[in-house]
């Protein structure tokens, strides 16, 4: 199977607090203008994800419990703003995914910490922050705001309209993401509050959203708030074996190669779709009518007529009457590779809880009053979107049972370039000579 916070804020900007700062846009220490004490050790350096490598963390990572994911608008004036901004990103990055924690300074407690605070003594918890461009860095209403126009990849498109969206603009696009991923809901949410402080003046949230997922048996795939299993056909990992259900290997699915300009070789596009869920009804439904919307047995995650989560879904088996058993407009049907001319991306979806609210609107669809804001945060990696995910979801969004219970209320496309060397800053060489 298969957010909103902007705001305006007071005070003096980081812009004229960067122009003070001794020619700091001209090179000087990223490092002081972060005023980072020195750290702390790690709690548990077994609990570190590394943060530099060829890829980005956080996407091919085996999945943490939490997520918190912010979408940003750029207000930077210039390019070499964005880069100061991504460098002050990229020295908290690692130093925090690292599980190292800034002291206080000393007794001075007149002026801005160097950290929040809220992790202290806590485990790093596998925490990974991983970065994405929205098509706004390039060009916003028409203007080359950074002189990266020319840079968009082909393949980082405007998502078209899909049947029955119902996107919000206030939950909708962002130039810049950012998804933290921890076992620990307050440490992921440390993370990201950590990088809302450093680019203030250069960046503003447009919307966020807060995900979880149940502690899961080992080898098993987690559960989503329908009660189904989740991601049971993505790509397998390098040295795992293919499958008639999975039949590329997760390089070939997920990493940018040779075909991706030079800074995105290594990266990947993600596709994140905030989608709620009308649970109020989903739960008064019957299971075996549940399981003829998803297309698998409810408790074992087997497909229909099967045993095991992980048997293929053969979708051509019959029942005795000769009508297919997973139906023509099961969920895993019209999302399996086979229909889809080959077509994969890696699910690393959460779901999400915001309480209720009241609606008078078709979404969800049922009836009026105080219903559940909840359902999934659809997060999708792929080395293509117009290959991955618009041809899978376009067959999906006219045709999927379950479309009836789901509403796509908001999202967005990123293009998450490659891993970041030491010495080097997020998205480097996108900036090219001149960072």
């Amino acid at each position: 199977m298969s957010c909103p916070f902007g705001h305006g804020r007071a005070g003096p900007s980081r812009r004229s607090l960067l122009a003070g700062a001794g020619g700091l846009l001209a090179g000087a220490s990223v490092a002081r203008l972060a005023r980072a004490a020195a750290p702390t050790a790690p709690a548990d350096a077994a609990l570190a994800q590394a943060f530099f490598g060829a890829h980005q963390a956080g996407i091919a990572t085996s999945p943490q419990t939490d997520t918190y994911f912010v979408a940003f608008d750029l207000v930077a004036k210039s390019a070499d703003e964005v880069t100061t901004m991504l460098r002050l990103w990229t020295d908290a990055a690692a130093r925090m995914t690292a599980g190292e924690t800034a002291r206080p300074l000393g007794d001075d407690l007149s002026i801005e910490g160097p950290d929040g605070g809220s992790a202290l003594g806590l485990k790093p918890s596998r925490l990974t922050l991983t970065f994405g461009f929205g098509p706004g860095l390039f060009t916003k209403n028409g203007v080359d705001r950074y002189g990266l126009a020319a840079r968009r990849p082909d393949a980082l498109v405007d998502l078209p309209r899909f049947n029955g969206d119902q996107l919000q603009p206030a939950r909708t696009g962002g130039d810049i993401s950012v998804q933290a991923c921890a076992d620990d809901p307050q440490v992921a949410f440390h993370a990201l509050r950590e990088l809302d402080r450093l680019s203030y003046g250069l960046a503003q949230i447009r919307w966020a959203q807060a995900g979880f997922l149940p502690d899961a048996p080992l080898g098993e795939n987690p559960r989503n708030l329908m009660g189904f299993k989740d991601g049971t056909v993505n790509p397998p990992l390098a040295g795992a074996p293919e499958t008639p259900d999975a039949p590329r290997g997760f390089d070939d699915v997920v990493w940018v190669g040779d075909e991706g300009p030079d800074w995105m070789r290594g990266g990947s596009y993600m596709v994140a779709r905030r989608i709620r869920i009308s649970l109020d009804h989903w739960d008064r439904s019957e299971v075996d009518f549940q399981e003829q919307v998803i297309g698998r047995h409810k408790y074992s995650g087997a497909p229909i007529g099967k045993s095991s989560e992980q048997d293929p879904l053969d979708l051509d088996r019959v029942d005795k009457d000769g009508n297919p058993l997973i139906p023509d407009n099961a969920h895993v049907r019209l999302g399996a590779a086979s229909v889809n001319d080959g077509a994969q991306v890696l699910r690393r979806s959460y779901s999400y809880n915001d309480g209720v609210s009241f609606t008078a609107e078709r979404w969800p669809p049922w009836r009026q009053g105080m219903l559940y804001d909840a359902g999934l945060l659809f997060i999708a990696y792929q080395r293509d979107p117009r290959l991955g995910f618009i041809k899978i979801y376009g067959n999906m969004s006219k045709l999927d049972a379950l479309n009836q219970f789901t509403t796509h209320t908001g999202g967005g496309l990123f293009a998450c370039p490659a891993g970041v060397r030491e010495g080097e800053f997020i998205g480097q060489r996108l900036f090219g000579p001149r960072a």
